[in-house]
């Protein structure tokens, strides 16, 4: 790569650096949501079992919050919270208020679950055709230099043609791990909201609110 910018102009640098931020928040968004997930896929098996070991619905929360790693149940716990006297919440009917909440709580933890991935699909797209115009722009700025020569050779078209065609490589080389991740951590995504939704369900089914009426 350095060796492919040095005949190249301000915007072709400019390309340049953008690949190279583009992949370095790539790697860093896997490398993060790797983490999170693993924890989160981990903690989240072990934070089911912990709830219906625990003895009563009061002590719950402080069963699951050991394993809870990424506060993925706990939110949805919030539907055994006693209602504040004198508010729109205490005088809603109890299965609507369960509802209420549950819903809630599950679009704020699949919000923090899917945090990354817009960002990630958007590298993944448009990744290639920032090289590509790096390589357009390349490819141009070459012709020109050839345009001015007053010897025309072999080695004078292959070579700033070459190094203009490493911009394309790179934009794959970044687009590439960010597309493979995003797919990767949607399905994961996916196995970890299927399993948030059946808890959330079987915890409609306790139907906890339901003894304050």
């Amino acid at each position: 790569m350095p060796s492919a910018l040095a005949n190249t102009d301000a915007l072709g640098r400019a390309v340049a650096i953008v690949l190279l931020g583009m992949s370095l928040c790539s790697w860093f968004l896997i490398v993060w949501k790797t983490w999170t997930l693993s924890r989160a896929w981990r903690g989240l098996h072990r934070a089911q079992a912990a709830f219906w070991q625990a003895p009563s619905l009061e002590q719950a929360p402080q069963a699951v919050a050991q394993w809870d790693l990424e506060n993925l149940l706990l939110p949805l716990l919030d539907v055994t919270r006693t209602p504040l006297h004198g508010t729109l919440d205490a005088v809603t009917p109890a299965p609507q208020r369960q509802t209420r909440l549950l819903r809630g709580a599950l679009q704020r933890v699949l919000q923090r679950l899917q945090s990354g991935q817009t960002v990630l699909a958007t590298i993944g797209a448009v990744a290639p055709f920032v090289g590509l115009l790096g390589t357009v722009w390349g490819i141009y700025h070459a012709l020109l230099g050839i345009a001015g020569s007053a010897q025309l050779s072999l080695d004078q078209i292959a070579g700033p043609v070459g190094e203009a065609l490493v911009m394309t490589a790179a934009g794959l080389v970044v687009a590439i791990p960010a597309v493979v991740a995003f797919n990767a951590f949607g399905r994961w995504i996916a196995r970890m909201e299927s399993m948030l939704e059946g808890f959330a369900f079987d915890l409609c089914e306790l139907n906890p609110v339901q003894r304050e009426s």
